[in-house]
């Protein structure tokens, strides 16, 4: 084990090296420009740089030769330069066509610019890009041009590696998605009339912006919000390369392309490795790495009856798996995560489902032993972990109803709190005041007590088997209650350990569900928002006009919405927080904006936000009849839990991280 700690530590070090390696010394980049497979002759090409977070400065600009070929060779650049290129140019004299590589922190030798780097750049830069100008945080720019990769090669314009891995190329519709959008620019510059181009650039405006006037900027305002209007493009799709009669394939440069109109654009992609299996609760450190405690071992044949315990999984910013494989990272005798993932400055803490406690260092090393715990050995299953900006660590003890309290997240200092009307506490959170707030799984509400004096509980009610918190930059909670106001709680006996609770619960609701008696029509489940001062707007909660079902996780972005985690609805909600603004302006708080779906979504407990505006998902379960079987189908006994991390791009606000007590934007 200590060989693969190396070598993963190893991999970690070089990751992070490439990550974050400034430009130095001269700038090289050539390349070509080409539309719909063919050069783009006498294209205008601009290279733009963008430093330290301030606005894009063009380096210089070129004419592409009659092989749509060009060069830069510049000075030095600012240290932390991210490159991008945007090209402007038609094909033998027509409509001209404005599109976009960006390039990264160390620009490739060779670059090609046309209709998919287009796409790729665009979404995963989408909170960044303003007409031709990229500008946002640095550290979000570098995490948007790292994952350009993963849909398209910059450097030969085709298809990027995980786009076309076993996993994506078959299991999510990414890849067509990608391709219709792409030949919507080929089709503005080459089959279009100018209605089409009217339309097209007029459905691809922002909610509540302008009209574009190039087709980057409405790939731009579609990747912005690729909910949108998704059946107006895709009819403007079938205009331009209308399907035969006959049902051959149609006449696009392209294949695949999207068979039906989508519910959005959306561009997501799913990672695994690193020991992946039935991840709980996300985090992402201040480099942006994502972070995740596994219910379960990799490769296992486990459910809420007989299980193997996880390990710790680390992902960079651009999903490539740091971990170990299967195992991910272990230590200090945890086996098996629920909700027990935890973020400070310096460190990893987990909550074990197995009455331990695991503390880490940023490349998976444990930080000491199980006997450095002045509470070893007097605690229960553990869930949430709730770091303060103060430094403070807590974690809810979900069998015992007690709290675990870490001042300045010392682990020497650590002690039992013992407080007042906690059902088996879940989720925790701590805001700018030093109140903790906790909520309870097994009840339906939440209970919140001044950091220094747990004596002084206030309760407030919200909807049933209560899950995630998080708080936003005002210092409004928001909860997701699993089940809606009214609906009777789980009586568990005292003690009861978390996967049984899950077992239990899974017998309450299956009959339900089978019966018909919660649906997707009828569905269970609100997200709820109390003030600081303790008033809640919304008593019965939100449910989003029945777009909750079964709600687990929430997160708050960069714009103080809200996002959470659609459990049984499969899925990822974007819903409007407390003061609807930006591109959620003119919606009312608990309106939601939509529900993302894809094949690689499974049943999802978490999604986090990212300093680039990535929503990362965890995929927690999947099959729920191997969960709860004895003597599950042997063919699908390994799919009782979800597979794989989901990252949907540049929907979100970018968010500033780690997230210690309440949201705030990245900047």
């Amino acid at each position: 084990m200590k060989t693969i700690s190396l070598t993963y530590n190893l991999l970690a070090l070089f990751s992070i090296f490439i990550f974050n390696h400034a430009a130095h010394g001269q700038v090289s980049v050539a390349g070509s420009v080409e539309l719909g497979g063919q050069p783009l002759a006498q294209a205008e090409v601009s290279l733009w740089g963008v430093a330290d977070g301030k606005a894009a400065k063009k380096i210089g600009t070129k004419r592409t030769d009659a092989l749509g070929s060009f060069s830069f060779t510049v000075g030095s650049a600012p240290e932390g330069t991210v490159f991008y290129l945007v090209s402007r140019g038609s094909l033998d004299g027509g409509t001209s066509v404005a599109m976009l590589s960006l390039l990264g922190r160390q620009p490739p030798e060779m670059a090609m610019v046309n209709e998919l780097t287009t796409v790729a750049s665009a979404f995963t830069a989408a909170q960044f890009i303003s007409g031709e100008s990229i500008s946002g945080n640095p550290l979000g720019l570098q995490i948007a041009a790292g994952n350009v990769p993963n849909l398209v090669n910059p450097i030969t314009g085709k298809w990027g590696k995980t786009l076309l891995d076993p996993i994506n190329s078959t299991e999510n519709t990414t890849l067509a998605r990608l391709n219709t959008l792409a030949m919507m620019i080929t089709a503005y510059g080459t089959v279009a009339d100018d209605k089409w181009r009217t339309e097209f650039l007029q459905a691809a405006s922002l909610t509540a912006g302008e009209t574009p006037t190039t087709t980057l900027e409405a790939i731009a305002g579609i990747a912005g919000a690729p909910w949108a209007n998704p059946e107006k493009l895709y009819a403007l799709f079938d205009q331009a390369y209308p399907q035969p009669k006959d049902g051959s394939r149609r006449a696009a440069p392209l294949v695949p392309y999207l068979a039906y109109a989508p519910p959005d654009f959306a561009m997501i992609l799913k990672f695994a490795g690193g020991g992946i299996y039935s991840p709980g609760k996300l985090q992402i450190d201040a480099d942006g790495n994502v972070w995740s405690g596994q219910n379960w071992m990799a490769g296992s044949q486990s459910g809420v009856l007989n299980n193997i315990g996880g390990g710790t999984i680390k992902l960079a910013p651009d999903g490539t798996a740091l971990s170990p494989p299967i195992t991910g990272f272990t230590g200090m005798g945890v086996d098996g995560i629920g909700w027990g993932t935890g973020m400070s400055l310096d460190k990893v803490w987990i909550g074990g489902l197995n009455e331990t406690i695991g503390v880490m260092d940023f490349y998976g090393n444990p930080i000491g032993n199980e006997t450095d715990f002045p509470v070893a050995g007097k605690i229960g299953n553990l869930m949430g972990v709730g770091t303060a900006a103060n430094g403070d660590v807590w974690i809810a003890d979900a069998t015992k109803n007690q709290l675990l309290h870490f001042p300045g997240g010392r682990i020497d200092a650590g002690k039992i709190v013992n407080v007042e009307g906690l059902k088996s506490p879940f989720g925790i959170a701590i805001d700018t005041q030093n109140r903790v707030w906790v909520s309870n799984s097994q009840g339906t509400d939440v209970v919140r007590f001044p950091a220094d004096d747990p004596a002084k509980v206030e309760t407030f009610p919200v909807g049933t088997a209560v899950r995630g918190v998080a708080l936003d930059s005002k210092g409004n909670l928001w909860v997701a209650s699993n089940m809606s106001v009214g609906s009777p709680p789980p009586v568990f006996p005292a003690g009861t350990p978390v996967m049984k609770q899950f077992q239990l619960v899974l017998q309450q609701l299956l009959p339900l569900i089978k019966k018909g008696e919660i649906s997707s029509s009828s569905p269970t489940g609100v997200l709820s928002m109390i003030r600081p001062d303790g008033t809640q707007p919304a008593p019965q909660g939100f449910n989003g006009d029945k777009a909750v079902f079964v709600p687990w996780g929430v997160s708050i972005d960069g714009n103080d919405d809200v996002w959470f985690g659609n459990f049984w609805g499969r899925g990822v909600g974007l819903m409007a927080g407390a003061e609807p603004k930006g591109r959620t302006e003119g919606a009312q708080t608990g309106d939601v904006i939509h529900v993302f779906q894809s094949g690689s979504i499974q049943m999802v407990t978490d999604v986090v936000t990212d300093p680039a505006g990535n929503a990362w998902i965890a995929n927690n379960w999947n099959d729920t009849d191997v969960l709860d079987t004895p003597d599950p189908n042997r063919t699908d006994s390994t799919k009782g839990g979800g597979s794989g991390i989901v990252v949907i791009y540049g929907v979100a606000a970018p968010t500033k991280t780690p997230v210690m007590g309440h949201a705030r934007a990245a900047n």
